[in-house]
This record gives C-alpha cells, structure tokens and sequence, in this order.
C-alpha cells in the first residue's frame, strides 16, 4: 500500500498511469515523447521520468522499445512508477525497466555506450532563480537541485551508444545553456523544433536533439503550433495526443508554469 493519495488515468484503451497530486504530466511531456522519434525496438532510457508518462507513451503509441529504461531519484515518484509497472504488468514486464537512482550516478545499472535514445524533460529553472516551491517534489523538478543540464548530458554521454540521439525540452531562455552542455560532453545539437501556443506567441518551449560524436549540422524546423485560430487544438496536437483515435485525455497539468 502506498502512503499517499493516487488515482490512475487511462493512456488509450491498453494502459493505466498512476497520478498524484505531486507528480502528474502536462504538455511537454507530450511534446518531448513524440519529438523523440523513437524507432522500433530501440533501447532507450528516460532520465528523471517522474510518473514514467514518457516511456509509457512510447508503449501505447507503437513501435514499442526493445528495453526502456525509468530512472527518477525521488521516493514517491518511483513509487508511482512502480504502481504503474505493476499495474501494466501483462504488457511491460521485461521491457520497462524502474531504475530508483540519481541520474549522477548510473552506470551499474544501465550498461554504458549501448542505448540508442535518451530523454530529459529536466528543471527548467537554475537554482537560485524564480520564487522557489516550497513543495519539495516542486522544487525539485523545476530548480536545478538534484540535477543541472550538464548533469543529463553527462548522464546521457555515458550512456549513449556513438550516434546515438538525446532527446530534451527546456525553456527558450535556457537553449545556450543546453547546447553548451551537449557540446562539453560530445553530443552535437542536430534537430532545434521551437514550441508556441499560437502563431503569433513567442515560444515558451524549446525541443533539441543531439547526437553522440556526430559532426556539427543543425536542422531548425518549422515552429510547432499547439492552438489553431479557434482556439481548438492545432491538427499536430491533435496527432500527439491521438484526439482523433481515441476519446484521450488532456495533460493533468500544464507544464509552462513549470
């Protein structure tokens, strides 16, 4: 039995994901899931995954990974993870793998240099910046506490196979702080999709992929649009959140508060 409060929410007509009012999903957490264009059969990690929303996506989307590695640091995340694995049992056993570390330190657990993607949806905020939470499961995943940007990329450089893809989202005031990070740890910034809520927004959500030991190339795609002129979601949206297949969902929580 858990200690806290949870309910779980339906991802198509295959999957249940355990929510808290400490850690849900939003937005972005879309948004990164399927910018990361993750390929069949491929082995793939998300760093600091909270209720594990982004390899649970990739499982009720298709093209289902080889081994998908969750790893969170903080207890009652991991823990709803775990409720979820559980509770999807009969599809994921084997193939979702909760890992209950700090990203700083894997090694052990993941083997080095052999995955083909790794996704971050980290804080936004450097710590010591914006009106801190005083929720620590807050504070935690927006201010830079447990982990930094080069933190990820570290992470990611030790774990990616050479030409393997690293897959993030951040704020557009942080894109030089990324792509320095990237770089200082061999990974080249490749793919740069900005995201905005209207055609005539500034973005408030940047998505990068790099690439492990590739040559210096960046590919600069059209803006990703979430709202159209009525205010309905764009037809991307629609694709991403499979509004069109299925009866889904809207995010628990938007995530441009983050």
């Amino acid at each position: 039995m858990t200690s806290f409060p949870y309910t779980f929410e339906q991802l198509g007509p295959d999957y249940r994901i355990c929510v808290s009012p400490a850690h849900k999903f939003g937005t972005d957490a879309f948004l990164l899931a399927d910018f990361a264009a993750r390929r069949s059969r491929e082995r793939v990690c998300d760093l600091g995954t909270g209720c594990g929303i982004i390899p649970l996506l990739w499982f009720r989307w298709g093209l289902e990974p080889q081994t998908a590695y969750a790893v969170e640091l903080q207890d009652q995340a991991f823990e709803q993870l775990m409720v979820t694995a559980e509770e999807n049992n009969d599809r994921l056993a084997g193939r979702l793998i909760p890992i209950h570390q700090d990203l700083r330190q894997l090694g052990k657990t993941i083997p080095l240099a052999t995955l083909d993607l790794v996704t971050c949806n980290p804080p936004y905020k450097p710590a010591g910046h914006g009106v801190p939470s005083p929720k620590e499961a807050r504070l935690t995943a927006r201010h830079e506490i447990s982990c930094t940007m080069e933190d990820v990329c570290a992470a990611a450089s030790r774990l990616l196979r050479f030409g393997g893809r690293l897959c993030v989202c951040q704020r557009p005031e942080r894109l030089p702080d990324m792509m320095e990070a990237m770089r200082n740890h061999g990974i080249e910034p490749k793919r740069l999709r900005m995201v905005q809520q209207r055609g005539d927004k500034a973005p408030w959500l940047v998505l990068m992929e790099g690439k492990k030991g590739s040559r210096p190339f960046l590919q600069v795609e059209a803006p990703l649009i979430v709202e159209d002129g009525a205010g309905d979601f764009s037809q991307e949206m629609k694709r991403i959140y499979r509004l069109e297949q299925e009866a889904a969902h809207a995010p628990t929580e938007s995530q441009e508060d983050k």
